[in-house]
């Protein structure tokens, strides 16, 4: 597993993320025996959705009734401690994607299971019985109420993450800041049809781990995802063994060979904030200073903090590159003689400066959001 942190460096719940492709929850679909049949090539799932309370239990009935797929059950602890037992043998990283109606029924689950997995609060469901339930996207249109759930499940020290629908709330980009000011870890986002747009969006919103879903099948769609802000995709419908090993395969094989797997694009060709980390100084008019403006970095911080986050690291010289520093080279993608011949000079391979960036790009990210510190609003 330190093989895949060294590739990816990319933890969830303490543990490593062997590899940033992830199945989502479908109701009476995803359990622990459909993950376990596809855990060679996937790091991550998230099991259910699971009713755990009698409001969404009485949901689950009816719209089994009505011919969906529902997993049902008497006792949901009984039912949800099976299904974690059987994960133990994985190396997966193991979620459960949760549909409850008070704040106190996620509390129970986790008073339950503790740190053993994820929680993830199902804000996602559109199905009328669960909206009346007070759940899935009735929490999108009441986002009180799913800041209290939040709150609830992080007054257990658990690790949340948080499942919603692109494109249901007013706006995606705030609902991130808000669920992160609550004490969210993970917002996991069924983006319909924004495409990455919306993923560049709402990584710019907050420092949350982003899981990008909907559609994600192929490595290019992948990659676009990824180049936008995501740090996993996952999938659901198209979750076979055959569509997860290719995704799993070609990603790897990717990482292993550009040093920084979720690398963005660069910020003049619609990259998001992480691309600040392959950004000039701040000389000329360019696509840098809006960006500077709306992350409230002036132009003296970003200067002083890019040198100071580059000291004792092989990015801090340079004198054959543009700005003197390798912290102001771009992407390795980009064409550039000068910023070629200090790496060679140096005996720096471009993956190994990719990583360089990617860990500077992890320092801007904090330096941005480390004086939002998040906070429960739930009183």
């Amino acid at each position: 597993m330190m093989e895949a942190y060294d590739r990816f460096e990319l933890l969830i719940n303490d543990r490593i993320v062997k590899t940033p492709v992830a199945i989502a929850s479908m109701a009476g679909i995803v359990d622990a025996a459909y993950v376990l049949e596809r855990a060679d090539h996937v790091g991550a799932a998230f099991i259910g959705g699971y009713s755990i309370d009698a409001a969404t239990i009485e949901a689950s009935r009816r719209m089994a009734g009505e011919g969906r797929k529902e997993f049902l059950y008497d006792d949901p602890l009984e039912a949800l401690g099976r299904e974690i037992d059987a994960l133990k043998q994985s190396d997966v990283v193991t979620g459960l994607n949760l549909r409850g109606s008070t704040p106190a029924s996620y509390a129970g689950v986790a008073r339950a299971f503790e740190d053993a997995v994820v929680y993830e609060i199902d804000a996602h469901c559109r199905q009328p019985a669960m909206i009346e339930a007070g759940c899935g996207e009735y929490l999108l249109q009441h986002p009180g109420r799913l800041v209290e759930i939040v709150g609830a499940l992080k007054a257990e020290d658990v690790t949340v993450s948080v499942k919603i629908r692109a494109g249901v709330a007013a706006d995606d980009a705030a609902l991130a800041r808000t669920v992160w000011k609550a004490g969210a870890d993970i917002l996991h986002v069924d983006l319909m049809d924004f495409g990455h747009n919306k993923v560049r969006q709402i990584r710019n919103a907050s420092p949350l781990t982003l899981i990008a879903n909907n559609s994600i099948t192929t490595f290019d769609k992948a990659m676009d995802a990824f180049s936008h802000g995501a740090d996993l995709v996952s999938l659901a419908r198209k979750s076979d063994p055959w569509t997860l090993a290719g995704l799993d395969a070609a990603i790897t094989r990717s990482a292993e060979e550009g040093g920084w797997y979720n690398a963005p694009k660069q910020l003049c060709r619609g990259g998001d904030i992480r691309a600040l980390a392959f950004c000039c100084m701040p000389v000329k008019a360019c696509p840098l200073l809006p960006a500077l403006e709306r992350v409230g970095l002036s132009r003296d911080d970003y200067l002083k903090f890019k040198q100071e986050a580059a000291k004792e690291t092989p990015l801090e010289d340079g004198k054959s590159t543009c700005f003197g520093s390798l912290a102001w080279c771009c992407k390795i993608s980009s064409p550039c003689m000068f910023r070629n011949m200090t790496l060679e000079k140096k005996g720096l391979s471009a993956r190994e400066y990719m990583r360089c960036k990617h860990h500077l790009a992890e320092k801007i990210i904090h330096r941005i959001f480390d004086e939002e510190e998040p906070v429960d609003e739930s009183s």
